[in-house]
């Protein structure tokens, strides 16, 4: 193996599925399906979300913010995976890995942020309802919005420039359908002991800190809610809440077991299968889930619906 600069280095292969061809066609049809999915989701969500003005809540701003980040997130990935799938020279040029690695970091950390901010919203809203609109004004979601992506795309400067500037060894082949940090660290030829502790306090930072956050703010949220007497008022408590708690639990369960665990002779197949579910099946999920349990916005579409099929006539 050859020890080589970074800057000789024209592109990487990327393995992805091809130890199991015969998967390589069914895969691209479902990853190609769910990529449509994903964008018809999210964009759908923002659509309504900007054009009704019920939903001009800090709720729905934060979710409008969500939507965005999981199809950037979808789209720094999936189309890579759906061309190296469907060819049979499966690389992935330097600049290419490098735009990839630095933005698969940031909107990853970016939806860890905006979370425990979403959590906070929720733990205003029911635990402090009558200062609800003097607490969550439009400059502070502003601020916190915007601090949830400069501290994404901050630490992603950071991580992606120690991660690139380790002395890599060829043959340039990553055991992964995208290049990400644990994949690039077993090319190095180097020891890479520290970068692996680094990369370790940055999860802990993003990860569990903002985990600890959101469980601390639901275990007030379900106090509240128990206090509640009527049963229909705990039940939209819980509707309101229970959106946003079911996609933590998808995230922060699959980005911890990624990140978060000691490496296992299994860890190669298991850090691909975590990043197909984080990466590319919870953005896919989370419209559906946000669609399916919150009541304004099925209200919201039928709406909007109703107001394209006034002006057709």
């Amino acid at each position: 193996m050859n020890c080589v600069n970074e800057s000789t280095i024209e592109e990487f292969i990327l393995l992805s599925f091809s130890d199991q061809p015969r998967l390589e066609f069914p895969l691209f049809v479902v990853f190609l399906v769910s990529y449509i999915l994903t964008i018809l989701g999210n964009l759908s969500i923002m659509l309504v979300s900007y054009l009704d003005s019920k939903l001009h809540t800090p709720m729905y701003f934060f979710l409008t913010n969500l939507s965005l980040l999981d199809l950037c997130y979808t789209t720094c990935t999936v189309p890579q995976l759906l061309v190296n799938l469907h060819s049979l020279r499966k690389v992935i040029s330097y600049g290419g890995c490098v735009a990839q690695l630095f933005m698969f970091l940031a909107l990853g950390t970016t939806e860890c942020v905006l979370l425990a901010v979403m959590s906070f919203d929720r733990f205003v809203a029911i635990c402090r309802p009558l200062h609800y609109s003097v607490i969550m004004h439009q400059r502070l979601c502003l601020q916190l919005a915007a601090a949830s992506w400069l501290s994404g795309f901050s630490n992603s400067v950071w991580l992606s420039t120690l991660t690139l500037q380790l002395p890599l060894c060829g043959p340039y082949v990553i055991d992964h359908f995208l290049c990400e940090v644990p994949a690039l660290l077993k090319l190095s030829c180097v020891d890479t002991t520290a970068s692996e502790a680094e990369l370790f306090f940055v999860s802990v930072l993003f990860h569990l800190i903002p985990m600890m956050l959101i469980l601390v703010s639901y275990a007030f949220i379900a106090q509240e809610i128990l206090k509640i007497q009527s049963a229909e008022g705990r039940q939209k408590a819980f509707g309101t809440c229970g959106s946003h708690l079911i996609v933590v639990i998808l995230f922060y369960g699959t980005a911890i077991s990624m990140y978060l665990q000691p490496p296992s002779p299994s860890s190669k197949d298991r850090g691909k299968m975590v990043s197909l579910f984080y990466g590319i099946i919870a953005p896919m999920l989370n419209p559906l889930i946000y669609t399916l349990r919150n009541t304004e916005i099925k209200e919201a579409f039928k709406r909007l619906i109703a107001r394209v099929f006034l002006i057709k006539k």
